[in-house]
């Protein structure tokens, strides 16, 4: 198949390309020429592009992957929670296939199990350890760059192309979601695919694009449900008005596109609702049993309207609220909890969008240009906007969504402003769009005034003498301007970059984790230090923990306590609120809590190793992180009672009693929980009947209870 060319000058009176224009429209087999070698065609890219190209597009992935492949395994299990999961799902194709959070199949994760699956097979392959669960997501990392970077490169220049690849790259919370195992790194990856093959669609017309484009959004929806549908509206407004096909075709081909959503996304949901509940494990999350009621509910609406059942708090009501998972509002992406993840680059996106659609707006209905940005540029927005105003649960790391539209807008933006700079106002928009990058760089990196302090004042005097060069020296010569322009590059990747470098720097766990310095993203405007209470939070004063520094991709090590984190960077003031252990472990005592696994000593270990295999769990804990802990330290199932939070109502007492009196699980171990708001009813319920029943059992500060022997008197 010919690769499509789509004359530069048609659409908006200019070069569409930052560099040469090309001089022919590529040729292909069809046109009688015979298809060079996969290895020629891999290394040489486009015919019609300089030879540099090709060369620095691989230099650009490989450099990524050895980015964020440095230091991988000081962030050991990550999120044990998922590790869990991926420890129980590389030992039983139940739990596989279900995504369980033991091999026993008590319990499932609170998302449906997609983003597990890579983890699961690499782990079966390469066994348990730090870079066989993160190494998978590191080449998500990679993909996504590539995508970004061929989305853009198809209508504008190689260089707009790069540059898109690399400001996604470089974003600090890309460098921290493409190196931990929670389902965000799959999530951006497909929704970047899907956006790419819309505009591929677009091109020509074909329905095998959107096809694709729906059944890549319906697998993302396995990866984290309801946020795969945000970018949904604008992908099919924008195809619907700009597709160049008879209207008729184009509603069929979006119905055609839906069904492939519902195809990709709705097989594995059909089969849990179908299975027959007592003979799969509990939908974790729930409150009912039911994949579709965390679907629409703790998933889906709770998350917008704050009122998750079985959350461990409320959201922030509506426009500019505050609750507990911060202030909501137009400007939440900006604010000192948010803005150093993602923001770098918002303002000049926001710019350079306004421009690229100013630039086309009298192009023809079916302009290929002006689609792309509405597509990359609507993504960008609605995601912004509910990100912005959800009043439920919501982490900073959730932004890494927005990477790759920030991206995809910045390179086509400035590749298409600088072709045409010679237009006076194009030359002032692009000078804008630096000048909001240098000052708001300037802005966050004042967040941390002890981070790199000059750099600070080098991105804004950078900045500052980039967006003049660009105004004034562009129309002396093309040498000065280019120079402007790699000044002003530089000054809009500085401030990211250092964070992304911070980032790559420590090791990342827990359930919570920001990427940056200390001190760079505060829940509430508090936090960065000891008894850093979240706002409207958990008991305010908790003192700070250490962070765990992790196993190094091994076992957890008896009594191993982390390195003290940098600050206690989420300001949830939960214990352990480290940088390098983010959410941290839990104490000597072996203790888990919402944020993170527990810490588990030698002695625990071979506690619950011995006779392990006569039980289907060798322990059984309230709460996910606390059960997790154990699990990677064993190896051996162990049931998660209540969820993540405690809060599920699985098992029942009954049906826990009855584990117990078939030999099922081997010990309880005491604590464990989120410790605020209460546990579910069943959780204490049986932690109750555990406590007047058996005999404890006390390892170091750990307390266990033995289920086989009763408590004397």
């Amino acid at each position: 198949m010919t690769a499509h060319y789509d004359p530069p000058t048609t659409e908006h009176g200019a070069p569409a390309v930052w560099g040469p224009p090309p001089a022919a429209p590529p040729q292909g087999p069809e046109a009688g020429e015979p298809r060079q070698p996969f290895v020629r065609r891999l290394w040489r890219g486009r015919p019609e592009d300089p030879r540099w190209v090709r060369p620095a597009l691989l230099g650009l992935l490989a450099t990524t992957l050895l980015l964020y492949l440095y230091n991988l395994s000081a962030s050991g299990y990550a999120n044990s929670f998922y590790s869990a999961a991926v420890q129980a799902g590389s030992r039983s194709w139940k739990a596989f296939f279900f995504g369980s959070l033991d091999a026993g199949n008590a319990i499932t994760v609170d998302k449906p199990p997609a983003s597990l699956w890579p983890m699961e097979l690499s782990v079966r392959v390469f066994g348990l350890n730090s870079w066989a669960i993160l190494a998978p997501e590191v080449l998500m990392g990679v993909a996504t760059v590539a995508v970004v970077y061929a989305a853009v490169r198809r209508r504008f220049s190689p260089v707009a192309g790069l540059s898109a690849g690399a400001v996604l790259a470089l974003t600090p919370v890309a460098a921290l979601m493409f190196r931990f195992d929670n389902p965000d790194a799959m999530l951006a990856l497909l929704m970047s695919v899907a956006c790419y093959l819309v505009v591929r669609g677009l091109e020509d017309g074909r329905t095998k694009w959107l096809v694709w484009a729906g059944a890549a959004i319906g697998v993302a929806f396995l990866a984290k449900t309801l946020q795969a549908f945000l970018i949904l509206p604008a992908l099919a407004v924008v195809y619907a008005v700009c597709a160049p096909v008879s209207p008729r075709k184009r509603f069929g081909q979006l119905a055609a596109a839906t069904l492939a959503l519902v195809v990709s996304g709705g097989w594995w949901v059909a089969i849990v609702e179908l299975w027959p509940a007592s003979s799969r494990p509990y939908i974790g999350g729930s409150q009912n049993n039911s994949f579709l009621e965390l679907t629409f509910g703790y998933n889906g609406l709770g998350r917008l309207n704050g009122e998750e059942t079985g959350s461990v708090g409320g959201g922030g009501g509506g426009a500019g609220g505050t609750g507990m998972w911060g202030e909501t509002g137009w400007d939440r992406m900006f604010n000192s909890e948010i803005g150093g993840q993602i923001s770098w680059l918002l303002p000049a996106g926001l710019i350079l969008l306004v421009a690229g659609l100013v630039a086309t707006r009298k192009a023809r209905r079916t302009s290929v240009t002006r689609a792309s940005f509405l597509v990359w540029g609507g993504s960008l927005l609605m995601t912004t906007v509910v990100f912005s105003y959800m009043a439920g649960i919501f982490h900073q790391y959730y932004t890494v969504a927005l990477a790759p539209y920030l991206a995809a807008v910045v390179g086509m933006g400035a590749g298409l402003l600088w072709e045409r700079r010679r237009e006076l106002w194009a030359a002032i928009a692009l000078a804008a769009s630096v000048v909001a990058a240098a000052a708001w760089g300037y802005v966050l990196l004042n967040r941390t005034p002890d981070y790199v302090p000059w750099l600070k004042w080098l991105v804004l005097v950078g900045g500052l003498t980039a967006a003049l060069g660009l105004v004034f020296a562009g129309r002396i010569s093309r040498q000065l301007a280019l120079g402007a322009a790699a000044l002003g590059l530089v000054a809009a990747l500085a401030g990211p970059t250092a964070y992304t470098l911070s980032t790559l720097q420590e090791g990342h766990t827990g359930s919570i984790v920001t990427a940056g310095p200390a001190g760079a993203s505060v829940m509430g405007g508090r936090g960065g230090g000891p008894g850093g209470g979240m706002r409207g939070g958990f008991g305010g004063g908790m003192p700070a923990g250490q962070g765990q520094r992790n196993q190094q991709g091994q076992r957890n090590q008896p009594g191993q306590q982390g390195r003290q984190g940098q600050q206690n960077g989420n300001g949830f003031g939960f214990p352990g609120g480290g940088r390098t252990g983010e959410g941290g472990m839990g104490g000597a005592g072996g203790v888990g809590g919402l944020l993170n696994g527990a810490s588990v000593s030698s002695e625990a270990r071979k506690l619950l190793e011995k006779d392990a295999s006569r039980y289907t769990w060798v322990a059984a804990s309230i709460g996910s992180q606390n059960a997790a802990g154990y699990q990677l330290a064993t190896g051996d199932p162990v049931m998660a009672i209540g969820g993540f939070n405690g809060t599920d109502p699985s098992p029942t007492p009954a049906q826990f009693k009855k584990y117990v009196e078939e030999g099922k699980i081997h010990y309880f171990i005491a604590g464990g929980g989120m410790g605020v708001g209460g546990n579910s009813g069943s959780a204490s319920q049986i932690s109750s009947w555990i406590q007047s029943t058996f005999k404890k059992v006390t390892v170091g500060s750990a307390t266990f209870y033995d289920l086989t022997q009763k408590a004397s008197g």
